[in-house]
C-alpha cells in the first residue's frame, strides 16, 4: 500500500482517484448490450451470459425444484444466521415507517402526503466470485415492508449454470419467487425493457461492478429509476493513536476482498500508524483465501498521514466514502463536521462487516463519491410520496388572490382564470 505523509491539497484529487475502466469504453459495451437485449430479449441475455461468463443456458427462470434443492443444501447454522440477520434488518427498516403528514396551511386548505409502494422493482444481486446472499436481505426486506407488488431478482449463474443455494434460500425467506439466472449489463437491460421471461420494472436496485453501474445509468435514460450508481466497494478508516493497527488492517482487507477494483484508505493523525497498519496488512494477507483478489485492490489503496485533525476531516469529506470507520479520541469533532459518507461505524468494536450482514442498517450504499448527493438504500427507496389537497370555498377565498397575483406576474393568464372564475362564482353566491 502506498504511504503518503501530509500530501499537498493540490494533490488530493489525484491521490483520491478511484480505480476504474475508461467510462467511454464502458458505455460502448453497455450500449451494445442494451440494443441487443431490446431487440432479441431472452436470446440476447443468454448470448451475453455465454459470451462473458462462459455459461450456456436453456432457461432463465429458477424453478420450484431448484428452490427446493437450494433449501436442502444450505447448512442449518447458516440458515439460523440468515434468519437472525433478517430480524435485525427488519427491525431497523420497520422503524423507518412514517405516518401520513397532514397540515392545514390556512383555514380551508388541507394538504397531506402519503407514501405508496413502487409497484414493480428489480433487485440485482452480485454473484461471481462472491454470491452476496446478504444483499437479498438488504433489498428484499425493505421491498416487502414497503409493499412492492412485483419483485424481480436477477443474479448471475455459477459455472454449472445454477444459482448459489444461499441466494435462493434467502430469496424464498424474503418472499421473493421470481428469480432469474442473469447477471451483468444484460440483466439490467432485461429488467429495463422486459423480455418474454424477465419482466420490466419501474426501479432497479443493487450493487455491482463497473458494467452493472454503467448499465443502471443507461437504464435511467429509458425512464427506469435506479437506487444510486453503486459500484465497486470502498472503505475509509479515520483513526488516531488510540486505534488498533490489527483491527484496521482487518477492516481494510475485508473490503479489499470484494474485488480487484475495490479501494481502501486509511487517514490518520498518528505518524506511526501507516507503517504499523501496512505491516499488519501484509501479515494478515498471507492466510487470506481471496489473497489474489484483495492484493490487487490493495495496490489501489492508500495509507495517508495528516497532521491536522481539521485537514483530515476535509480529506474525508472530499473522498465521500461508501463506508467510514472512525476510531479516534476526536470522534465528536469528526461527527460534527462530517458531511459525506454512506454509512459510518464508530469505535474499535464496530467493524464494517457487521453492517454488511447483521447489525440492521442497509449495506447498499453510494460509492465513487456519490455519497455527496445520494443516500444509501432505505425503506423510502422503495416508495414514492404523493401529495393531496382539498380546498374549501373559504380556503379558496384565502389563497385565491395570492394565486391570481403570482400567475399574472408569470404571464400565465389561464392559471389565473382557473381561480378567478371560481372566486366570481363565490362572490355571486355571497356565502361559503
Amino acid at each position: 500500500m502506498e504511504v503518503l505523509r501530509d500530501p499537498e491539497r493540490a494533490d488530493w484529487k489525484r491521490i483520491l482517484t478511484r480505480p476504474g475502466q475508461d467510462a467511454s469504453s464502458l458505455r460502448e459495451i453497455v450500449e451494445a448490450v442494451f440494443l441487443e437485449v431490446q431487440r432479441h430479449g431472452d436470446q440476447a441475455v443468454m448470448k451475453f451470459t455465454e459470451k462473458y461468463d462462459g455459461i450456456r443456458q436453456e432457461h432463465l427462470l429458477v424453478s420450484e425444484e431448484e428452490f427446493a434443492r437450494a433449501n436442502a443444501n444450505v447448512d442449518e447454522k447458516l440458515k439460523k444466521a440468515i434468519i437472525a440477520a433478517k430480524l435485525n434488518i427488519e427491525r431497523f427498516h420497520l422503524s423507518q415507517q412514517t405516518a401520513v403528514v397532514h397540515v392545514e396551511t390556512v383555514p380551508g386548505v388541507d394538504c397531506w402526503q402519503e407514501k405508496k409502494a413502487i409497484e414493480k422493482v428489480g433487485l440485482y444481486i452480485p454473484g461471481g466470485t462472491a454470491p452476496l446472499f446478504s444483499t437479498v436481505l438488504m433489498l428484499g426486506i425493505p421491498a416487502q415492508i414497503a409493499g412492492c407488488e412485483d419483485i424481480v431478482l436477477c443474479t448471475p449463474p455459477s459455472g454449472d449454470g445454477s444459482i448459489h443455494p444461499a441466494i435462493l434460500y434467502t430469496a424464498k425467506l424474503c418472499g421473493i419467487h421470481s428469480v432469474y439466472k442473469a447477471g451483468g449489463a444484460q440483466a439490467i437491460a432485461a429488467m429495463t425493457f422486459g423480455t418474454n421471461t424477465i419482466p420490466a420494472v419501474y426501479k432497479i436496485f443493487g450493487p455491482g461492478n463497473q458494467y452493472v453501474t454503467a448499465a443502471k445509468q443507461r437504464a435511467a435514460l429509458q425512464g427506469v429509476a435506479i437506487d444510486m450508481p453503486a459500484g465497486p466497494s470502498e472503505l475509509l478508516v479515520l483513526a488516531d493513536a488510540s486505534a488498533d493497527a490489527s483491527f484496521i488492517a482487518a477492516d481494510l482487507i475485508s473490503q479489499a476482498e470484494h474485488g480487484p477494483d475495490s479501494q481502501v484508505i486509511l487517514v490518520t493523525t498518528c505518524p506511526e500508524l501507516p507503517d504499523l497498519v501496512a505491516a499488519e496488512v501484509e501479515r494478515q494477507m498471507t492466510t487470506l483465501p481471496r489473497k489474489s483478489i484483495a492484493g490487487r485492490a490493495i495496490e489501489n489503496s492508500k495509507l495517508i498521514y495528516i497532521q491536522e485533525v481539521s485537514k483530515a476531516m476535509e480529506l474525508v469529506n472530499e473522498y465521500a466514502p461508501e463506508h467510514l470507520i472512525i476510531v479516534s479520541e476526536e470522534e465528536s469533532y469528526y461527527l460534527r463536521h462530517l458531511r459525506n459518507a454512506g454509512s459510518v461505524f464508530l469505535g474499535s468494536y464496530s467493524p464494517e462487516s457487521a453492517g454488511d450482514y447483521a447489525s440492521g442498517t442497509n449495506h447498499t450504499l453510494p460509492t465513487n463519491g456519490y455519497a455527496r448527493q445520494y443516500s444509501g438504500v432505505n425503506l423510502d427507496s422503495f416508495m414514492k410520496s404523493i401529495t393531496f389537497q382539498r380546498i374549501t370555498k373559504s380556503g379558496l377565498r384565502h389563497i385565491g388572490p395570492t394565486v391570481e397575483i403570482m400567475a399574472a406576474a408569470e404571464g400565465l393568464s389561464g392559471h389565473k382564470n382557473a381561480v378567478t372564475i371560481r372566486l366570481k362564482r363565490l362572490q355571486a353566491e355571497g356565502r361559503d
